[in-house]
């Protein structure tokens, strides 16, 4: 554009851009190569001055990200992203590259993230009640037929091949466009007003040291107010007061993904992965677009060939002729790839949205990027464990028995410990055992936050996750959490926290008699009995305490389960279970034996829940086999005296989760059908609601069993005796049977 004289010799030219524009990005390094100013002032954070070189630097790959964030409080931050194809990130490399100045201008961070240093806008209504519109380009969009101003950006701007005079138009544009805004929809003081004084004070900065030739890059919406940059006395009384805070920048990696206007980005752009596109491909831009859609859909096995991609190519540009635009842009592309490629349907079209139109990135940044020492620990681990940040989600299966998984899995829980997500624990094993872990990882840019946040708590990933295990233990005085916190810390492989968190459970468990407290500590520590095994970690401490828990629980259940009603009757039933699941992952025969005994005195004992009886017989029955007790269990919980709602509640704890009792124990179908047979029609009425829950968790194969059953009247005998068996054909099994077990002929 053309240069804008001042009150002196100096020339002032201003360029409008749009941040992550690939025409705007190449037109303005053709203007600079023409114009080869003396300085370049590029909209940006003045706080990271310092950081521009490193944009130079072999080892930067963008996309990255400015990160400024208040030194005292980590998680008050802003971003601020570039892209190859972003305008200031081409103008920060021709400067570096022609050993030119190159400063930020803006607001300093300093001030805006300051608590009471931001301004607040004041927004007035216009005088037919109107809000100001979010977006005045729309006023545009519509006088030229568009739908949105951004569509008519990308048309009159982004796909541009290298004009420099577009800079003039837009400075016209912006002139008229915010003086009709201004005129509608007056502000007082808003943060565009602070932003420019600030902008108008670097300019002046510069002016004052002898810069003749200045180059400015902003956002196009503040180029009219820079052109002028006089008003030295109005923009100091703007600026006077504000606040500060200390704050501290470094460079961040970033993705495609957070560049969208969809991830909450104010300066958000709908398609990275076609900006990039644009801006890398000189010549046939569309026939090379349609090729990357092509190869995408064949990767996931559709059947696409290159004549698809020769007739989408040729319908888009007939497209985009009909709409006297210069070339397709994606609007017309994701019409002609749904119509030709998709056959009208969209589910395809999204896999070419995710991979190709937002695309899958993430940047890189040198290693001498300033960082606290907590990074620097995160990146030598993540380095040593071959296991690199990543945009796309990724499926890691873990076997801790190799020392090299071992250590990522370590890894994986202290960051979580550290409210550092990068990895969820699938809680679905399969049938590999527990020397086998399935996380799923996925990298985000804001965890670079999270990651100097938690650098309060040590200089290391080991250190930091140890004093923030120990910093919530001294806080927290529920039982449950306290044990939940210890099978953390040993996932996590922290040794030096385990013996403080066992001192502060023994001491609350001492204390404590909520039976229904100490039920629920105990299956977290089950784990942690059953991971240390498979870590190789000492966890005798551990041991003492389960032993402790194992032995009150067992005492105290049967008096906390008398007199339970409807709803605490069901909090004892999960608990119960919870603590069945603990005594077989201990396999220990003490523990086995007093948890035998407290669910005998449960069955037996009078005012107990049918809930919890039931459950308690069912266990005992899974354990022992002993048909004859437990029909006669059956027999008094459903004889008539037995009110309906608690024995169809026993029937319910009884039956849950399976019902191959029923199945395969003929005396035990018998008395159930009898119960259900004797029941008035209208008492049935009551408590099938209770049945239907019970009998639709089974699996499908044993409902249609038990349907079976009811259909003959039960008579049906599940179990057959030697006269039953065709002798014949097990004659012809034995021989592979004996094999498979190992067995000799006259043993079997």
């Amino acid at each position: 554009m053309q240069g804008i004289h001042g009150l002196s010799d100096e020339m002032i030219s201003v360029f409008g851009i749009r941040h992550h524009g690939p025409g705007s990005a190449r037109s303005l390094r053709r203007a600079l190569e023409s114009l080869r100013p003396d300085i370049l002032l590029v909209e940006g954070p003045p706080d990271a001055d310092e950081l521009i070189p490193l944009a130079a630097h072999g080892e930067m790959v963008p996309p990255v990200a400015l990160l400024v964030y208040c030194t005292d409080q980590p998680l008050q931050a802003v971003y601020y992203p570039f892209t190859e194809f972003s305008p200031e990130w081409q103008a920060i490399q021709f400067a570096q590259a022609a050993k030119m100045p190159v400063r930020f201008m803006d607001l300093p961070q300093a001030n805006q993230l300051s608590s009471d240093g931001r301004q607040i806008p004041e927004i007035k209504e216009s005088d037919e009640g109107n809000p100001r519109p979010a977006d005045p380009f729309t006023w545009i969009a519509e006088a030229s037929g568009y739908t949105d101003g951004e569509r008519w950006w990308e048309h009159f701007v982004e796909q541009r091949r290298e004009s420099r005079d577009v800079f003039q138009g837009i400075l016209e544009l912006m002139s008229a466009l915010r003086e009709e805004t201004e005129k509608t929809f007056p502000l007082d003081k808003d943060d565009n007003v602070l932003r420019e004084a600030s902008m108008r004070t670097i300019i002046r900065a510069a002016q004052a040291e002898g810069y003749q030739n200045i180059a400015v890059i902003c956002g196009a919406w503040h180029a009219p107010k820079l052109v002028q940059p006089e008003n030295f006395k109005e923009d100091a009384g703007l600026l006077k007061g504000l606040t500060k805070t200390q704050v501290s920048a470094t460079w961040v990696p970033w993705t495609y993904n957070r560049l969208t206007r969809t991830s909450g980005y104010g300066a958000g752009i709908e398609s990275p992965g076609w900006y990039e596109h644009i801006w890398e491909t000189k010549t046939a831009i569309v026939e090379k677009w349609m090729v990357k859609v092509a190869h995408s859909m064949r990767a996931e096995d559709l059947g696409i060939s290159p004549a698809h991609a020769i007739e989408a190519t040729r319908l888009a540009e007939t497209l985009a002729s009909l709409r006297e635009s210069p070339l397709p842009g994606l609007t017309e592309l994701n019409e002609v790839v749904r119509a030709v490629f998709c056959f009208g349907d969209d589910a395809p079209l999204r896999l070419v949205h995710e991979k190709l139109i937002v695309g899958v990135r993430m940047g890189k940044v040198p290693p001498t990027t300033p960082s606290v020492p907590l990074q620097l620990d995160l990146a030598a681990t993540q380095k040593r464990t071959r296991l690199e940040p990543s945009a796309s989600p990724e499926t890691l299966d873990l076997d801790l028995r190799k020392p090299l998984l071992l250590e990522r899995s370590r890894l994986l829980h202290r960051l979580n410990v550290l409210g550092i997500p990068w990895g969820q624990l699938s809680t679905t094993r399969g049938a590999k055992g527990t020397f086998h872990e399935l996380w799923q990882i996925e990298w985000k840019p804001e965890f670079a936050v999270n990651v100097i946040e938690a650098s309060l708590w040590g200089n290391t990933v080991l250190d930091a996750a140890t004093n923030k295990i120990e910093s919530d233990a001294s806080k927290m005085i529920e039982l449950t959490a306290l044990t939940k916190l210890v099978e953390s810390a040993l996932l996590a492989d922290l040794p030096n926290s385990i013996s403080g968190l066992m001192s502060i459970i023994q001491k609350i468990a001492a204390t404590s008699g909520d039976v229904s407290h100490l039920m629920q500590a105990l299956p977290p520590l089950a784990n942690v009995l059953r991971y240390g095994n498979v870590r190789q970690t000492d966890t005798s401490m551990v041991r003492q305490v389960v032993d402790e828990l194992m032995a009150r629980v067992c005492i105290g259940l049967p008096s906390a389960c008398s007199a339970l009603n409807d709803e605490a009757a069901g909090q004892f039933f999960e608990h119960i279970n919870a603590v069945q699941s603990a005594v077989g992952i201990l396999q220990d025969d003490s523990h086995t034996q007093a948890w035998t005994n407290a669910l005998e005195h449960l069955v037996s004992q009078d005012g107990v829940h049918g809930l919890i009886r039931g459950r308690a017989c069912r266990l005992l029955f899974d354990r022992s086999n002993a048909d004859g007790d437990t029909a006669r269990q059956m027999g008094l919980a459903l004889s008539p005296g037995t009110p309906t709602p608690q024995a169809a509640a026993w029937v319910q704890g009884f039956l849950h989760g399976s019902g191959l009792a029923l199945i395969h124990h003929a005396s035990l179908w018998r008395l159930v059908n009898q119960w259900v047979m004797s029941l008035s029609g209208e008492t049935f009425i009551s408590v099938l609601p209770l049945l239907r829950r019970t009998f639709g968790t089974f699996p499908a194969g044993e409902r249609r069993q038990i349907g079976e059953l009811a259909k003959s009247g039960g008579q049906a005998e599940i179990l057959l005796g030697e006269d039953q068996l065709d002798m014949s054909r097990v004659e012809k099994v034995l021989p592979l049977l004996i094999k498979i077990l190992g067995l000799s002929k006259e043993a079997a």
